[in-house]
């Protein structure tokens, strides 16, 4: 198939001039407020309509500039104004072609083309901001599904290409929709929660700056005089509303989430206001996991995620792919075999560090906290009690690391489990490995102890799987299992 050089829809400009005010505000923002405070307001409206000006001019020198053409096999791109920047993509090395919308994309029918490549070139991968919905959809088929073939070959190959470019039928394929109820206890338990704030408490204090003191006084004054019940109350409402708001933004942004398994890649789409279709291909999955957070684990649930061999990070995805939600984690057995059946779960027969070693664990997580509690003693020894509480509880923590830690191998896969603050089990396929180092240090040798270090492909920085103090004979037993699969399949070869 050949087409002419197409134009992005003129949306295009807009999202455009969206993304430079984006990234232009943060470095705006300090110098405005110091323009606003030696009292130059007018120079300031002056500099933020000239810089609106250019951002909108270039957007639209960009947009007539970009131009898309679909070939037989590859996709080419021309941009630049100045500089003209010409890419070809062929469809032999995309990995992936994820479409999404965004309440702009759906007022006008369109959808953004996100292509991933093979490498770690990040500068290989492409974005087509606003295409036709029909456009998106024909380029995700041809470069996805439509393989090429000689006119020679057209006559015999005809109706493979028809099968191979009809999608499978997805009402016999695995497929798992989250419910509306699971999707508010995952908002209510989200992390975003912390996050936001912390957001919060950020833009107050860059507002705070901008309060006139007279103003500030007053409200302080008033606020102090309605006392601490009341302030106690009005924080709380405060608290309760960011809640709330978390609860909101997961409900938007995971709405309707589906992951359907085909032969070869796994699809995820959820979203309400901006609708995300994710394609996951199965052979660049490097792990497969589970997080519980303390709030999870104490009620039964799980997040499931992959780690996936990416060429840049500053894609839609996370350094780890959420594949659903929230899962109570006795359903996690069932959801793996129905959907990454290549992976097992088993946690059973997890060989834990021995005893000798929770000593580490404690000290890692007690020195910062117990260094706190020695200066405060000295200097400020009624508010004492403060650090020694922040070190029992830091130190509850080490303790439950050092539970948490341990391995299990069979003949394929290796299950690794560690704990930061949330519980982190991580189930890896040998063959994925990409290297494996053994750590110790004096007094590990003297106690008979070693720290494992696995390091798998995970976008273009790898990801580490580290397991501290395990006894020295369980690190050659991982280390052997490591070494022989490696030597068997190299001979297999």
């Amino acid at each position: 198939m050949m087409s002419n050089p197409k134009r992005l829809h003129p949306a295009a400009i807009l999202f455009d001039i969206i993304q430079s005010l984006k990234q232009s505000i943060l470095g705006i923002l300090p110098i405005a407020i110091v323009i606003i405070s030696n009292g130059a307001s007018f120079y300031l409206m002056i500099g933020i309509a000239v810089i609106i000006g250019l951002i909108i001019l270039s957007s639209v020198l960009s947009w007539v500039r970009f131009t898309y053409q679909l070939e037989e096999d590859q996709l080419r791109i021309e941009r630049g104004i100045i500089i003209r920047k010409k890419r070809t993509i062929s469809k032999h090395r995309i990995q992936s072609i994820d479409l999404s919308q965004n309440v702009i994309h759906r007022i006008f029918g369109l959808t953004k083309v996100a292509i991933e490549t093979a490498g770690n070139d990040s500068s290989t991968d492409a974005a087509l901001s606003a295409v036709r919905m029909e456009d998106g959809r024909m380029l995700h088929d041809e470069l996805k599904y439509k393989k090429h073939v000689s006119e020679t070959e057209a006559l015999e190959a005809e109706k493979e290409i028809n099968t191979e470019q009809t999608k499978p039928d997805e009402s016999n394929l695995p497929k798992r929709t989250i419910t509306l109820k699971a999707l508010f206890i995952t908002g209510s338990t989200s992390a975003s929660f912390g996050i936001l704030i912390g957001l919060f408490g950020a833009a107050f204090s860059q507002v705070e700056s901008l309060i006139p003191d007279q103003f500030y006084n007053d409200i302080t004054r008033w606020a102090l005089s309605l006392g601490m019940q009341i302030m106690i109350i009005f924080a709380i409402i405060v608290v309760l509303f960011l809640w709330l708001l978390s609860i909101l933004y997961t409900v938007v942004k995971d709405w309707n989430f589906t992951i359907t398994r085909y032969e070869k890649e796994l699809f995820i789409t959820r979203g309400l206001l901006e609708k995300k279709q994710t394609t996951i291909p199965l052979k660049r999955i490097q792990a497969v996991g589970i997080k519980e957070s303390p709030v999870h684990q104490l009620f039964g649930f799980a997040r499931p995620y992959v780690e996936i061999a990416s060429a840049t990070t500053n894609n839609s995805q996370e350094v780890n792919t959420s594949i659903f939600p929230l899962l109570r984690k006795k359903e996690f057995a069932s959801f793996l075999s129905e959907f990454l059946p290549e992976y097992h779960y088993s946690t059973e027969n997890l060989i834990h560090p021995p005893k000798k070693a929770l000593p580490y664990y404690l000290w890692r997580s007690m020195n910062i906290p117990l260094l706190a509690v020695i200066i405060v003693g000295i200097f400020f020894s009624t508010y004492i009690w403060i650090p020694i509480i922040i070190m029992f509880v830091i130190g509850i923590l080490g303790f439950a690391a050092f539970k948490s830690a341990g391995y299990a191998i069979d003949d394929q896969q290796i299950t690794v489990q560690a704990r930061i603050l949330s519980k982190d089990t991580a189930f890896i396929q040998h063959r994925r490995l990409q290297a494996l180092k053994q750590k110790q240090h004096l007094l590990h040798r003297k106690q008979s102890l070693a720290t494992l270090d696995m390091a798998i492909l995970n976008k273009s920085t790898g990801r580490h799987f580290v397991i501290k103090e395990l006894d020295t004979a369980d690190s050659y037993v991982i280390a052997d299992w490591y070494s022989y699969r490696e030597d068997s399949s190299s001979s297999n070869t």
